[in-house]
């Protein structure tokens, strides 16, 4: 018995009609919102920095410094490197023991674990921007009174530390000061002295001495 044959199928198969209306259906999805999405994310691609040096500008210590740095390059590294502003110390490179600490529009932050070119358009303050040349800060003054230092090593970033606890708390306990530098380390275990030092800068600074 002879199989008989299928009439030879016209048209679209089923294969080519899922695709055909796959291709449609996702057409119509990216036409609206997606397409949107599409859109921003191909933006973005187009303003991306690098990877080799991009023209940034710096606002530090009231001075403004244009530099070009690749995107990578992290905000200690371009105040040590390239403004020569070695204040802020690299040790553990992870922002961890505080030595790089800077202020930023008024706030302690880790030089280390922030990148250069996002600093742009913002307050930067060392510890070379502190006081005056040849003068000390009230809270440096305290720091050398109360033998808050060893090797000294730490001291400028407990000093900038310090500087932004003072301005948010400028009447600290032993406790609260002891708390609010938490995030500086000190190798030489100079803790004692260095909780003085607060107490005795927030005198300075209120007018006490």
């Amino acid at each position: 018995m002879s199989k008989r044959k299928l009439p030879t199928q016209k048209g679209l198969s089923r294969r080519a009609f899922l695709k055909t209306t796959g291709a449609a259906v996702s057409a119509g999805v990216v036409s609206g919102a997606a397409a949107e999405l599409l859109n921003a994310q191909s933006t973005a691609k187009n303003k991306v920095a690098g990877p080799g040096e991009v023209p940034i500008t710096l606002r530090v210590n009231g001075e403004t410094h244009n530099l070009n740095v690749e995107p990578r390059v992290t905000l200690l590294d371009a105040l040590r490197d390239r403004l020569d502003l070695t204040g802020a110390k690299k040790v553990c490179d992870r922002g961890t023991c505080g030595t790089c600490t800077v202020l930023v529009d008024g706030k302690a932050a880790y030089a280390c674990s922030m990148l250069a070119i996002d600093a742009q358009g913002r307050e930067i303050l060392t510890i070379e921007g502190l006081a005056p040349e040849g003068e000390l800060h009230p809270i440096s003054a305290a720091f050398v009174e109360n033998d808050a230092q060893q090797c000294g090593f730490c001291t400028p970033g407990f000093v900038m530390a310090c500087k932004a606890y003072l301005d948010r708390n400028p009447n600290p306990t032993e406790a609260q000061a002891k708390k609010a530098l938490g995030g500086n380390l000190c190798r030489c275990g100079t803790y004692i002295g260095v909780r003085a030092a607060v107490l005795d800068a927030a005198a300075r600074m209120k007018g006490g001495r």
